[in-house]
């Protein structure tokens, strides 16, 4: 009998600017025997990461999230699903998760949700180390130590930045923090393959002694209630809160109990990770659909819901229900009803409620800003602009990265930067693709319409 044999998986993690990419395009540009699918976790609505994947055969699948954090194992839940059927196509998966990432969420997927379990096998974890910055990233970013503190292999990377001594000094901090992880120096991330595939390395035991916690799963949403309702329409309605949005999904056959509870969490991370869809006050929220509320309009926001037959319902929002004083009401019957008894119907309580305390936070100082304009520039102009902005705001500006058309060069020049440091180098050319420009800054506290005006002076 033939025994279903599991796809290998490795992710590929490291904060931003490591030189996750440099190692990616460098394994799928060797000969190694093997087809490789890459999936990308890009930070911010535009993917570039994709494009900075130069020369490769090998198929490269894009996750694009607002909260890496909460969402992405959703996400990836969707993206496997959809390379199963392909799956003559390719015999390994890299997963590059984006530089913010910790990569709990990510590892958690492939013990988490039973389908996924079946298909693939988590086969380790790489965490990429830039010497020449860690050391500051560690004091700022929860998110490096955690990509330190889950590695089974780091790759410390760019040691032709920095002494030998600092080498060492670095090291012994890592092992600190990680004494299981295999550490590998390299420059400009030239490691053998066989160092960060086929490892065989990820011990779930290993890592449930070092974190109790690793599969109590974050979620995108932080309360749910549970509603007996009989058919007919209901009113669900919000006060003004902390945020001008919220996004729910609402789902039917959803019974109280607490594994029950946890069923349907599972169920909505799936549908949580879909495109929303806007909804204002006065439309009607569809089941079983990820909705973002729009809430910008004072006072009391009511949102309809129709029930076709009885149901159990469950409701699943990404705020507590407190901060914005939810509440379901039967529709009035007429607004003779209404005015009569000024509120309407009695409030209708929940049979059971959850409350989903996720452990990170998210840092709102750090965004990313996505430029993209068609033409050409001036490259004495762009490095006269880039030059300025990175010795003004190169300690703010985690990540650089994008793609440029230089006037009178056939070919696309890519670029990358670390805080102050920066490199270009060309890429394919052109040929019939419109020339364009695409750039992403990742960072704190940035003023994109100053980088916006700037950008645009470049442009020729």
């Amino acid at each position: 009998m033939l025994v279903n044999q599991k796809v290998p998986v490795t992710i590929l993690t490291g904060f931003l600017g490591s030189g996750k990419t440099t190692l990616l395009n460098k394994i799928l540009g060797e000969e190694h025997g093997k087809r490789i699918a890459v999936i990308e976790n890009e930070y911010g609505e535009v993917g570039i990461d994709q494009g900075l994947v130069i020369n490769a055969d090998e198929e490269v699948f894009e996750m694009s999230n607002g909260c890496i954090c909460c969402t992405v194992r959703g996400d990836l839940i969707r993206v496997l699903g959809n390379l199963m059927k392909r799956r003559d196509k390719f015999d390994y998966i890299l997963v590059e998760t984006t530089g913010l990432a910790d990569p709990g969420p990510v590892a958690q997927t492939f013990f988490m949700d039973d389908e996924i379990r079946e298909e693939f096998t988590l086969d380790g974890i790489v965490t990429l180390v830039d010497a020449a910055h860690i050391q500051q990233q560690l004091g700022r970013s929860g998110e490096s130590s955690e990509q330190v503190a889950f590695a089974d292999v780091l790759v410390l990377n760019k040691t032709d930045l920095v002494s030998n001594e600092s080498l060492d000094t670095l090291e012994a901090r890592l092992r600190d923090m990680n004494r299981m992880a295999r550490v590998v120096r390299c420059e400009n991330a030239d490691v053998p393959v066989d160092t960060v595939l086929n490892l065989s390395a990820f011990d779930l035991d290993q890592v449930l002694e070092r974190r109790p916690s690793f599969l109590e799963p974050e979620y995108p949403f932080e309360w749910s209630g549970v509603y007996q309702l009989e058919k007919g329409r209901y009113q669900l309605s919000l006060e003004d809160g902390p945020d001008p949005n919220m996004s729910l999904v609402v789902i039917s056959d959803q019974a109280k109990d607490e594994a029950s509870l946890k069923e349907g969490a599972e169920q909505c991370v799936r549908l949580y990770a879909q495109p929303s869809i806007d909804l204002n006050p006065g439309d009607e929220i569809p089941i079983g659909e990820h909705v973002n509320l729009q809430l910008n309009s004072e006072g009391k926001k009511i949102f309809q819901l129709d029930l076709h037959q009885s149901a159990s319902i469950g409701l699943f929002t990404q705020h507590t229900a407190d901060e914005f004083d939810i509440k379901l009401k039967k529709a009035a019957a007429s607004e003779k009803q209404t005015t009569d008894d000024h509120e309407g119907p009695a409030e209708i309580s929940t049979i059971a409620e959850r409350v989903w305390v996720a452990e990170h936070e998210h840092d709102d100082e750090v965004g990313s800003i996505a430029i993209e304009r068609p033409g050409n520039v001036d490259p004495e102009k762009l490095n006269q602009w880039i030059g300025k902005l990175l010795t003004e705001k190169g300690v703010d500006i985690f990540r650089t990265k994008g793609f440029i058309s230089y006037e009178g060069d056939p070919r696309r020049i890519v670029f990358q930067g670390v805080h102050m440091l920066f490199t270009a180098q060309p890429d394919r050319e052109w040929g019939d693709e419109v020339r364009h420009n695409q750039l992403v800054f990742i960072g704190r506290n940035l003023d994109e319409d100053a980088m916006r005006k700037g950008f645009d002076q470049c442009l020729i």
